[in-house]
C-alpha cells in the first residue's frame, strides 16, 4: 500500500515532534517494509535530518512554482492534490495536523497523531493567538481523520473532553526513543563529556526545555529542602524562565549546586544520562514524557510528577511526587540515593518496562491502526 506522511517535522525539527516523526518513519520502514512510503516535505533543500531514511521512502516536495514559494500554505491546501496525483491510499499527519481540504481526496484514508492538548489544559503557558490557531488545526484534524492516534491515555482523555471525539475513533499508540539510549556509552565519550562540562562526580539529571511548564524551579527548591550536598545538571533550551530559576539559586546560596546547559549535542546525551545518579522530571503536564523513557533505557532511576501522563512513560516502579511539593521531591531523591536495593529494582524494572516501547511493537500497533482505518 502507498502511504504518505506529513514529514515536515521529521525533516526540519531536531527535537520533540521531529524525534517522534523520525522514530515512527524508521520503525515502519524497518518493520513493515512491504509498503511504499512517501515523505511529504515543504522544502526539498531541508531534508538533512531524513538521512537515516535514505532508500526507505520517497521524499516529495511542492512541484509547482507557486506552491514552492508558498510552502507553508502547500501543507494546508496544496498537499491534498499531490496525494491524489501520487495515488496515496493512506495519509498520516504525524504532528497534530491534516490538510484542511483533505476531505476532497475521498479515496485517501487519513490518520492523525495528536501529541497533547496542553494549550487547552494550561492556557497560561501559551499566547492567545497560538491557542486559537492550535485549537482550530487540531480540532479540524481530529474531525476529518478516519482514525486518531493519541500518544497516551491522558491525551486520549483530553481529545474526548475538549473536542468531543468518539472514544471508538481513537487509538493509543505510545512513542519510543532513539536507540542511542539503549547502548552503553563508551568510556572515552563519558570522560570527554565529564571534562568538557566539568561535571560533578555524582549528580541528578534533568533534560527538557527550561520553561515554566517543565517546573525546573521545583528541583531548585528541592535543593533547599535537603541537607545532602546534591548537585543537579539541567539540559535544555533556555527561556526567560531560566532566569527565575537562576535567581532563586542565587538568593538561596545554591548557585554551585545546579548547572544549566543548552545546545548540548545529541550524541553526548546518552553519556549524561548514564553517568547520572537519578533522573528528575517534575513537569506540571506532558503529552507523554520521552525523557523518562530515555532515562529508563539508560539504566537510571526515574522520579517524575503526578498529574498528567508521566506514570505511563515511567512505569510502576518509578517514583512520582506532587509537582508543587519540594519536600516530597527531596524525600524521593534521598530514598533513591540511599536505598541501593530500591535503586537496583528501579533500574531493572525500568528497563523491562521500557521494552513495551520498542520500534517493532509500535510499528505493529500503527499497522493495526491503518488496517482499521482502511476497513472503515
Amino acid at each position: 500500500m502507498r502511504i504518505g506522511f506529513d514529514a515536515k517535522r521529521a525533516a526540519q525539527n531536531r527535537t520533540g515532534l521531529g524525534n517522534y516523526s523520525r522514530f515512527i518513519l524508521e520503525a515502519l520502514t524497518e518493520h513493515a517494509p512491504h509498503n511504499d512510503y512517501r515523505l511529504y516535505v515543504p522544502r526539498a533543500e531541508k531534508t538533512a535530518l531524513l538521512g537515516p531514511l535514505d532508500g526507505r521512502g520517497t521524499v516529495c516536495a511542492p512541484r509547482g512554482r507557486i506552491w514552492k514559494r508558498l510552502s507553508s500554505l502547500w501543507r494546508v491546501w496544496g498537499l491534498t492534490a499531490d496525494l491524489r496525483r501520487d495515488g496515496v491510499r493512506l495519509f498520516h499527519g504525524l504532528s497534530n495536523e491534516l490538510p484542511f481540504n483533505i476531505r476532497r481526496a475521498k479515496e485517501v484514508t487519513t490518520v492523525v497523531t495528536i501529541h497533547d492538548l496542553i494549550f487547552l489544559r494550561h492556557p497560561q503557558y501559551y499566547p492567545l493567538i497560538d491557542r486559537r490557531i492550535y485549537a482550530c488545526k487540531f480540532r479540524k484534524a481530529c474531525e476529518n481523520a478516519d482514525r486518531v492516534v493519541a500518544v497516551s491515555e491522558c491525551t486520549k482523555r483530553d481529545i474526548i473532553r475538549f473536542f468531543g471525539i468518539e472514544e471508538t475513533k481513537i487509538d493509543v499508540v505510545y512513542q519510543g526513543c532513539d536507540a542511542q539510549f539503549k547502548q552503553p556509552a563508551c568510556e572515552t565519550l563519558k570522560a570527554e563529556v565529564r571534562d568538557k562540562y566539568d561535571l560533578p562526580e555524582r549528580y541528578l539529571l534533568y533534560v527538557g526545555s527550561i520553561e515554566e511548564r517543565k517546573n525546573l524551579l521545583l528541583v531548585a527548591r528541592m535543593l533547599k529542602e535537603t541537607e545532602k550536598p546534591l548537585s543537579v545538571v539541567a539540559i535544555g533550551k533556555r527561556t526567560a524562565y531560566a532566569e527565575i530559576v537562576e535567581r532563586f539559586l542565587r538568593d538561596n546560596g545554591l548557585e554551585g549546586r545546579m548547572t544549566l546547559l543548552h545546545n548540548v549535542p545529541f550524541r553526548e546525551l546518552p553519556a549524561f544520562y548514564q553517568m547520572a545518579s537519578a533522573f528528575v522530571y517534575p513537569s506540571f503536564f506532558e503529552g507523554f514524557g520521552i525523557p523518562l523513557l530515555e532515562a529508563l533505557n539508560s539504566g537510571v532511576p526515574v522520579i517524575g510528577a503526578t498529574g498528567s501522563c508521566l506514570e505511563e512513560a515511567g512505569g510502576p516502579h518509578s517514583l512520582y511526587v506532587d509537582p508543587n511539593d519540594a519536600a516530597a521531591l527531596a524525600r524521593a531523591v534521598e530514598r533513591v540515593l540511599s536505598d541501593e536495593e530500591l535503586r537496583q529494582t528501579m533500574i531493572a524494572e525500568g528497563r523491562r518496562y521500557a521494552g513495551r516501547f520498542e520500534p517493532e511493537t509500535i510499528a505493529a500497533a500503527l499497522t493495526e491502526v491503518y488496517r482499521k482505518a482502511m476497513k472503515e
